[in-house]
């Protein structure tokens, strides 16, 4: 039989142990299990915001939402009717569907993400957006890529389609009339151009904004120099340096200063860029 102060010594120690053994650690929430459509988050690293602009995007997907024509296009981000495509027969019934085309239902789903209309636009002006995080060209494949990163089609002319990657070689999409939302087999042959890492926080660098319309970016800065993208219209652009060069003159103004688009990898002459014919805080290039 234990002594009384034996007991009493045994529980002490084991009160001590209780003490100071460390606390358990709560591992971090794994995302949520794809739903039956296999739409989720399909590989580890995405960040929290690509989880929730995937969440976003497979909620319409399971919901059975239709691809439309011009959809998700509203004053706010959202399923909206869409259009008749006049070079698909396959949208006569656009108007009367509720639903997204590709870029509607990119910017939808970020605006979940963010809490604001971030990606506002078509295929083109979301690939090249201000808030780039990281980009990747075609030759990368998927090795780079995570869940959320935005997977655009078509050339630097014209960028015709874009998905969102889930991980596991699947995108989530809205592809053609006639179809729901659906998860796809990422296509990487063909037209695939690159792919694009969102940033939904502040932006970075020098932000300046382009007037007029079909304003080519050029591979040099001269007017000479092949063309890369053209501004369909005022278009958000990143700034990250400026250099005198050729002189040029456009809509009655006169100017040798050209600037450098690092989300283009291209040049465009300052005279289409709002603001002051140098432009106030943005250095010169080396």
């Amino acid at each position: 039989m234990l002594r009384r102060t034996g007991i009493i010594g045994t529980l002490i120690g084991l009160f001590a142990f209780l003490l100071w053994a460390p606390a358990a650690v709560a591992a971090p929430a794994a995302p949520a299990a794809p739903a039956a459509s296999g739409c989720g988050v399909l590989a580890p690293g995405a960040s929290a915001a690509a989880q929730s602009a995937i969440a976003a995007a497979c909620a319409q997907v399971d919901a059975g939402t239709w691809y439309t024509w011009g959809g998700g296009h509203g004053a706010q981000p959202g399923a909206t009717y869409g259009q008749v495509d006049p070079t698909d027969p396959a949208s006569e019934h656009d108007p009367e569907r509720l639903g997204f085309d590709c870029s509607g239902l990119v910017r939808y789903a970020y605006a979940q993400a963010a809490g604001s209309d971030i990606l506002n636009g078509d295929a083109s002006q979301q690939f090249y957006t201000t808030r780039a995080a990281a980009r990747f060209t075609a030759a990368q494949g998927q090795a780079p890529l995570l869940p959320g990163d935005l997977l655009a089609y078509g050339d630097s002319a014209d960028l015709h389609h874009i998905a969102i990657y889930l991980g596991a070689g699947k995108m989530v999409e809205a592809r053609q009339s006639g179809t729901h939302l659906m998860v796809s087999d990422v296509r990487l042959g063909g037209d695939y151009f690159g792919a694009v890492r969102v940033n939904t926080g502040a932006v970075t660098g020098h932000v300046f904004r382009t007037w007029g319309t079909g304003v080519w970016t050029k591979t040099a800065p001269s007017v000479s120099a092949g063309r890369v993208y053209a501004f369909p219209g005022p278009t958000s652009i990143r700034v990250e340096c400026q250099k005198h060069a050729e002189l040029v003159t456009s809509d009655g103004y006169t100017n040798d200063a050209w600037s450098y688009l690092p989300d283009y990898k291209a040049w465009v002459t300052n005279i289409y860029i709002q603001g002051p014919a140098w432009l106030d805080g943005v250095p010169t290039c080396s």
